[in-house]
């Protein structure tokens, strides 16, 4: 059986930090909750597993998963500064996902004012229930 990617369906591109400034990674999936427990499970030999990068700094999403495939091939080939730089105009303080959600139980007002809407976007998606996909479906 083959089985064909639907481009019509959403897709994110992410990127990924071992810690702030460390090494990072760049990745696209069409299902952002499964691909991050992915990373963060080490479930996926590779870069990310071999180099502890599992912390979502960053992302975009797109209403199509071509439009975010072109976008992860068109980040990978900027210097790393450039990533950086990418990085922190979303997200300054490289709070991880984990520190926003503290920060919205602890003090929604607070959280509100200093989380951009991708952010609070991002929140809405991870907080999805999540159900794994066969191998190799989730990206």
């Amino acid at each position: 059986m083959q089985l064909s990617h639907d481009t019509r369906m959403k897709g994110y591109v992410y990127i990924l930090a071992s810690q702030r400034n460390g090494t990072i990674y760049t990745g696209v999936t069409r299902d952002l909750p499964g691909r991050l427990y992915e990373h963060q499970n080490q479930l996926t030999p590779g870069f990310t597993s071999r180099y502890s990068v599992k912390t979502l700094v960053w992302f975009e999403e797109y209403d199509l998963l071509v439009d975010a495939i072109q976008r992860e091939k068109s980040i990978k080939k900027y210097p790393r500064k450039w990533k950086l730089n990418l990085i922190e105009e979303m997200n300054p303080e490289w709070a991880t996902f984990r520190t926003i959600c503290m920060d919205c139980e602890l003090d929604t007002e607070r959280y509100i004012s200093r989380a951009s809407p991708d952010w609070c976007r991002l929140m809405e998606v991870l907080t999805r229930p999540y159900s794994p996909s066969l191998p190799g479906l989730s990206r």
